[in-house]
């Protein structure tokens, strides 16, 4: 399957505290053993063998490196919703898209979910449960959203197959919103299954299903094979841990 991939390297207004920290221009430029989020991230795509790959940024440093690293240089939008919009009109579908911050992100589980988002599925979004993100990184704190078959975080991997899926970027914005309050999210749903949510009858699976059609779409929830898939760098205690955790695997 030939594709392409996105990379969302956006500034935030105002900065980000995290980079500063770090001594870091940008916060895909922080660098965890030696290179930075944004090579790292590259280098998975490319191992994926992502066709092209695109980098939306605004910062001379990230775009410089961008260049470097083999990628196009795409522009932003308002937020990370239009900025994938931007790139869905020059890149086509099929689409993975990711974030500059996925530290551990691995060629595999680009490649799982590609391969395992469903031929008649307009979208495939990775999602990692809470057992498989623990076995690995016992303690580490995510956001996570809680359904009938257990509590789940994204992965920030996305796999636009069709055209079609053009429709749910339109509906991005509002679920960015509200990423941080799941009652919102279901509620997209409808009353029905908000109902099953609420009584804990609704899977995670039922529910990617039933808002990819609320949008026009057909989703599919693709479980990351490996829980790190949901780790990226949010704040310093994600940097400790990421490193820490390579640390290990290293001795």
């Amino acid at each position: 399957m030939t594709f392409s991939a996105l990379v969302l390297a956006g500034t935030r207004p105002g900065g980000d505290p995290l980079a500063g920290a770090e001594g870091a221009a940008h916060k895909a430029l922080i660098e965890i053993e030696g290179r930075s989020l944004l090579e790292r991230v590259v280098s998975s795509l490319k191992g994926s063998g992502a066709a092209r790959i695109g980098v939306s940024c605004d910062h001379p440093e990230v775009m410089k490196l961008a260049k470097e690293l083999g990628a196009e240089v795409l522009p932003t939008g308002q937020g990370p919703s239009e900025s994938a919009a931007i790139a869905f009109e020059e890149l086509g579908t099929p689409l993975v898209v990711t974030t500059a911050d996925h530290a551990l992100l691995e060629s595999g589980w680009i490649t799982q979910l590609v391969s395992d988002t469903p031929a008649d599925a307009d979208i495939g979004v990775m999602l990692a449960h809470r057992d498989d993100i623990e076995a690995h990184l016992p303690g580490t704190r995510r956001t996570y959203l809680n359904f009938a078959d257990g509590a789940w975080s994204g992965c920030n991997l996305f796999y636009l197959a069709t055209p079609r899926s053009r429709a749910a970027i339109e509906s991005w914005k509002a679920v960015e919103a509200d990423r941080k309050r799941p009652w919102r999210i279901v509620r997209r749903l409808g009353l029905a299954s908000l109902m099953s949510y609420a009584l804990g009858r609704l899977t995670l699976a039922q529910g990617i299903v039933t808002l990819g059609r609320r949008l026009g779409v057909e989703a599919r929830l693709v479980r990351a094979e490996n829980g790190l898939a949901a780790v990226d760098v949010d704040k310093p205690q994600d940097l400790a841990d990421i490193r820490g955790y390579l640390a290990r695997k290293q001795g």
